[in-house]
């Protein structure tokens, strides 16, 4: 059993055969597909799989908090199933490519305390940015 489909019977929540391939679609350490590549990877298990349920599912794995949904700027959203996991993001500017970063340190302690506001930090998500070896290449 995939280990995100273990999370998620630990909230009572319906395991499906579509759900399941789903999940099973999401798992890897550096996955962060759109919505149309987990469709497209789900259906060649299960072809008759639907692009509402894979819609529906997703949104459903986010509320749930074992899904994280990521929003880049001009880009299709991602989904990133290590929600329990605390790390960061290393995304290629050119191609989109993202991987997982964890810190050596903990990112909340960066922020001067005069910059907090009077905010009591509860948790920091950074992104990194940069180009991958291949849109090195290419450039």
């Amino acid at each position: 059993m995939s280990d995100l489909v273990t999370r998620l019977r630990r909230h009572n929540w319906r395991i499906t055969p579509q759900r399941r391939v789903i999940a099973e679609t999401l798992e890897g350490s550096h996955v962060h597909f759109t919505a149309e590549q987990v469709l497209e990877r789900a259906c060649e298990r299960m072809p008759e799989l639907s692009r509402a349920t894979v819609y529906n599912t997703l949104n459903e794995m986010v509320a749930l908090g074992e899904v994280i949904e990521l929003s880049l700027e001009g880009r299709s959203k991602r989904y990133d199933p290590n929600a329990d996991h605390d790390h960061h993001h290393l995304i290629c500017e050119g191609c989109g490519l993202m991987k997982d970063v964890h810190a050596v340190a903990d990112p909340v302690e960066w922020l001067p305390g005069d910059e907090r506001h009077g905010f009591t930090i509860t948790r920091a998500s950074i992104t990194y940015r940069g180009l991958c070896p291949d849109c090195q290449a290419a450039a």
